[in-house]
């Protein structure tokens, strides 16, 4: 607890001085000590000499000096309280009153009296220090009670349960440990703050606990049905590549089916994956035959392709067409190939092929078309009438000496001879 500055204090020391100066010894033995200008009995030595006699209460005097003398010592070092230091002083003063001793009493009770003097000075500001030591405790209390009630009204469906629990664990210690080595509280605010602290970490404690309850009963409804999708892909292992498509049906039901904890999901899903693999093998196994088996077949479509080389040499376009007929048909013949992709790239060369087929038989057809033929006569005639007809205008507008008629008809003379041209007329 803070203290206030101590004024230190001189022992004052009781002048000596010969015995009869502070007590006397009767005949019978009687003990009396001078106070002021009278005499007080203090006891009685009967068995000894008046210099034992005065030698025996000096002690005692001595003793006593030696008791306040210790207290000064406390009080100048400061090592104890100021109040606890009154109340020595008080029982001091208690020893001292009609005090079965020889020696210079008053003295003595004088120093008692300037040492309680500056005690109660000192009190005052160990109060008042002390008064203000409980009120920062009472504050740092709060503080700690107010952060775990903080806790406390987290949601529990957002909070990170192992750093919430050592978080209100690091409180309680703070709790503790500010109880142990600071000031002690009035009863009432202690435990109200402590109510509220032992309170907030209670509901703390209890979220925490519904919520791995919550969390375990998730975890095994998780695990129940893992487990049943582990063992129905495990089933399917006798169907080999077949059970592929049911077992992608069974992956998408396990990524939906929650979370049973690190080691279950772990050991779980090795089971569920192996059985996915050894699915997954039987049909990389039936590819890899397949691609062997389909070596032959890539070495007699590439020789079809050479022979179809020879369809865009044919100048005949139906005997084009029935080679490249007859080429497709035994191309079907010869069956799928494996991988995919070689497939896919003979079929490319063999339908360039047959695209540049029907570009010319497209090109034909519109040659040839007795629609066509028809049309582009009819046209031919309409030009022929209009070309006959601009030219006698031509030549009447060049008798008539009209410049402008004749050019006129002269440009739309050359445009219908233009397109004309164009038919093959």
């Amino acid at each position: 607890m803070p203290r206030a500055p101590q004024t230190a204090v001189k022992p004052v020391t009781t002048p000596s001085a010969p015995a009869a100066a502070w007590g006397r010894v009767d005949d019978d033995g009687t003990v009396s000590v001078r106070e002021g200008e009278s005499w007080r009995v203090v006891g009685q030595y009967p068995d000894g000499t008046h210099e034992e006699a005065l030698a025996y209460f000096e002690r005692k005097f001595t003793d006593l000096a030696s008791e306040v003398t210790l207290l000064e010592v406390r009080h100048r070092r400061g090592g104890a309280s100021a109040a606890d230091l009154r109340s020595a002083v008080a029982l001091v003063r208690g020893k001292l009153t009609d005090a079965m001793a020889v020696g210079d009493l008053a003295a003595l009770n004088a120093r008692v009296d300037a040492l309680d003097a500056e005690l109660a000075e000192a009190s005052e500001s160990e109060v008042a220090a002390a008064r203000e030591a409980v009120d920062q405790a009472v504050v740092h209390r709060t503080h700690l009670v107010e952060q775990a009630e903080a806790l406390a009204a987290r949601d529990p469906r957002s909070v990170q349960w192992k750093q919430a629990t050592s978080e209100m664990s690091e409180l309680f210690d703070k709790w503790q440990a500010h109880q142990q080595t600071g000031p002690r509280l009035p009863k009432s605010q202690a435990q109200a703050l402590w109510k509220r602290f032992r309170d907030a970490r209670a509901i703390v404690d209890k979220h925490r606990r519904e919520f791995y309850a919550e969390l375990d009963e998730t975890h095994k409804v998780a695990r129940d049905r893992k487990t049943r999708l582990v063992e129905r892909a495990e089933a399917l292992a006798p169907r080999g590549e077949d059970g592929i498509a049911a077992y992608r049906d069974l992956l998408d039901e396990w990524k939906n089916s929650g979370r049973a904890g690190k080691k279950v999901d772990d050991a779980l899903w090795a089971r569920f994956k192996a059985a996915g693999d050894a699915l997954y093998g039987a049909r990389a196994e039936r590819e890899h035959a397949d691609v062997e088996a389909s070596r032959e077949k890539i070495d007699a479509r590439r020789a079809l392709l050479v022979e179809a080389a020879a369809v865009s040499d044919e100048k005949n376009i139906a005997k084009a067409r029935q080679l490249l007929t007859a080429i497709q048909r035994r191309w079907d013949d010869i069956g799928r190939i494996f991988p995919r992709e070689a497939e896919r790239a003979l079929d490319d060369d063999l339908r360039k092929i047959e695209q540049a087929l029907q570009t010319r038989e497209q090109t034909d057809w519109k040659r040839n078309n007795p629609e066509t033929k028809a049309r582009a006569n009819d046209m031919t005639r309409q030009l022929n009438d209009a070309i006959e007809k601009l030219e006698a205008e031509v030549e009447a507008a060049r008798k008539a000496g009209d410049a402008r008629a004749e050019a006129a008809a002269t440009e739309a003379l050359a445009a219908r001879k233009a397109w004309l041209s164009a038919l093959g007329g």
